[in-house]
């Protein structure tokens, strides 16, 4: 099952950083689109549904790193 999650940051430059981040992520293959100006960041993955998936909760951890939030 495709998830998406998007997430708000306070400039396009720290949206920038979260994305490219992402690039190298270990937890789980993600796609990311800039959206909204380019502060924002639509993030698209594949839910692993044979058992609880942290990868949401490992996304928001690392956004709220970031000064992003979910919206």
């Amino acid at each position: 099952m495709k998830t998406d999650i998007r997430y708000r940051f306070e400039s396009s430059q720290v949206a920038n950083r979260f994305v490219h981040v992402l690039k190298d992520w270990p937890v789980n293959q993600v796609k990311t689109r800039l959206f909204n100006g380019g502060n924002s960041v639509k993030v698209t993955y594949e839910y692993d549904e044979s058992g609880f998936d942290y990868t949401s909760a490992e996304l928001d951890d690392l956004a709220e790193q970031h000064g992003g939030k979910e919206v």
